[in-house]
């Protein structure tokens, strides 16, 4: 499903990612672990084509991805990849169905269609009272959840999360890290998990670890 083969990123002077290789496989969730600084986030923005690798080989779903052209790449990236981040970049003008049905519209989804499958994802999520609701409305783990349906929107084979829970308080946290496994048993799909949460990490079903860099686990 992803692999990547001696990936190396510099920002500057600044060597960020050294030679990275991983391989991940359809329908697993893992975490990517380790200290600030340590490249994760940059391993992270390159699989899911944010970001341009300096040398290396990046292939996720089969599609060797440093080869797309910037138009395809965004094309790829709309209806292959799911993005959560951490503080779920919600637009704050746009109610919770808004949010969800965005990337379906740019993928030239129509209308009425993207709006029932963000209605179904949005129940599924269990925020259906929540729909006509902005941003500023929601919890902080509510607007997590529209995030997540964000991300399901296209039926994306892979989801990658950057510190997804990090901003939530415990009950939110443990109720967000539930249901990235009840999606994976639902929809089948790969995770790839950016955390500093060691519950979170050891839950899944591998942990890389990186360090400087390298991946040293």
């Amino acid at each position: 499903m992803i692999t990547t083969k001696n990936v190396t990123k510099s920002f500057g002077q600044l060597q960020v990612l050294k030679g990275i290789d991983i391989k991940i496989e359809s329908g697993e969730i893992v975490a990517i672990a380790g200290p600030s600084g340590a490249g994760k986030t940059t391993l992270l923005q390159i699989i899911g084509t944010l970001d341009k690798p300096d040398a290396g080989i990046i292939t996720v779903n089969n599609v060797s991805v440093r080869d797309l052209k910037e138009k395809q790449m965004s094309s790829f990236r709309n209806l292959n990849i799911g993005f959560i981040f951490q503080f779920h970049q919600l637009l704050p003008e746009f109610t919770a169905l808004e949010n969800v049905m965005i990337p379906a519209l740019i993928a030239g989804k129509k209308f009425t269609e993207a709006e029932k499958r963000a209605k179904e994802l949005l129940e599924f999520l269990k925020l259906s009272d929540r729909i006509t609701h902005k941003p500023a409305k929601l919890s902080g783990g509510e607007n997590q959840r529209v995030a997540v349906a964000r991300a399901l929107i296209n039926n994306p084979p892979v989801i990658l999360a950057d510190e997804p829970s990090g901003s939530l308080d415990s009950k939110n946290k443990e109720e967000l890290h539930n249901l990235f496994f009840e999606l994976r048993e639902t929809f089948g799909r790969t995770f790839v998990i950016v955390t500093h949460d060691e519950g979170l990490a050891e839950r899944s079903d591998r942990i890389i670890k990186m360090k400087d860099g390298r991946i040293v686990e």
